[in-house]
């Protein structure tokens, strides 16, 4: 899987770290602030969008008073704590990590998510100083299926994306990685696992955990 290959991007939610269960939690806490229950499809409606993005469609769902920054600020601050205390790695992350640093190959990270809880999360894990680069589409880019934080982050590692392998949990994400010209490796994760011949089917990869690559 790794061979011929310069750079290893990581998506954060479900390929990185274990997080996609927290994000439900905070939605119901959230919408109930408004009074609001939380919809059955509201997941599978946002799957994949920016930060910004997600925002904006809770704003406008919603008819929230809140501004699209005053949004993406509650939920920073929501999930602060989470992402710092609660939120553990895939596993076989860290020895992966290791193995990549091992084989010069450089360690981005290409997230739909904030770049303050990706720093959060990467940083009270301790592996932060792994990656080389840091990408998200928190600030008006376009989110996944869009190729656009990809590209980012290849960019931003001076890695042409023919040279990166792509780690994803979804299959906005595995659409992304493929339209930006990169090999795509699958991640098995519980709150995908309807998705899981979809993921197989158009990844060029899939992995149950990382071990599989390091054995």
């Amino acid at each position: 899987m790794l061979t011929h290959k310069k750079a290893v991007i990581f998506d954060l939610d479900g390929t990185l770290v274990d997080s996609m269960g927290i994000w439900k939690e905070l939605d119901v806490e959230y919408l109930s602030k408004f009074q609001i229950k939380l919809p059955e499809n509201l997941q599978n409606e946002i799957e994949g969008m920016s930060f910004h993005e997600t925002a904006a469609y809770f704003k406008n769902r919603f008819s929230l008073a809140d501004s699209i920054e005053e949004i993406t600020k509650c939920w920073n601050e929501m999930a602060a704590y989470k992402y710092t205390h609660e939120v553990p790695l895939k596993k076989g992350v860290l020895e992966f990590l290791e193995l990549c640093k091992m084989q010069k190959i450089k360690i981005g990270i290409a997230s739909s998510n904030s770049k303050e809880l990706v720093m959060n999360v990467l940083k009270a894990h301790g592996i932060h100083t792994y990656f080389d680069a840091i990408c998200t589409s928190c600030h008006g880019e376009k989110g996944k299926p869009s190729p656009d934080v990809y590209l980012k982050a290849a960019k931003q590692l001076q890695i042409n994306p023919a040279d990166c392998l792509v780690f994803e949990d979804i299959v906005p994400g595995i659409q992304a990685g493929k339209a930006a010209g990169m090999t795509v490796c699958a991640v098995d994760d519980v709150y995908s696992s309807y998705q899981k011949e979809d993921k197989i089917k158009l990844a060029d990869y899939f992995i149950h955990n990382y071990f599989e690559i390091v054995a």
